[in-house]
């Protein structure tokens, strides 16, 4: 499922493990995400770190991500391996 099909109230799960409820429909390179980690909080997720959606039957399915999205996520993580030298 591509990121900009996400629906509001659908659950997504992020690439640090954790699990959160859509709070939009939007589209682009961020999305509101209600977020279940060490504490329940909403706010901006890059659309890079969705990684698995549920789906219409109540599996999980893969988000496949834009260029433009991985881009945006390798120049991310190229920082921050650079900051930690």
């Amino acid at each position: 499922m591509k990121t900009d099909d996400i629906k509001k109230g659908q659950r997504v799960l992020l690439r640090c493990g954790w699990q959160g409820t859509m709070a939009d429909n939007g589209k682009g390179d961020t999305r509101i995400v209600h977020v279940e980690g060490d504490y329940r909080e909403t706010g901006s997720v890059y659309s890079h770190d969705l990684v698995k959606v549920k789906g219409a039957a109540d599996e999980w399915v893969l988000v496949e991500h834009t260029p433009e999205q991985d881009r945006l996520r390798q120049l991310l993580v190229g920082l921050l391996d650079e900051s930690g030298s």
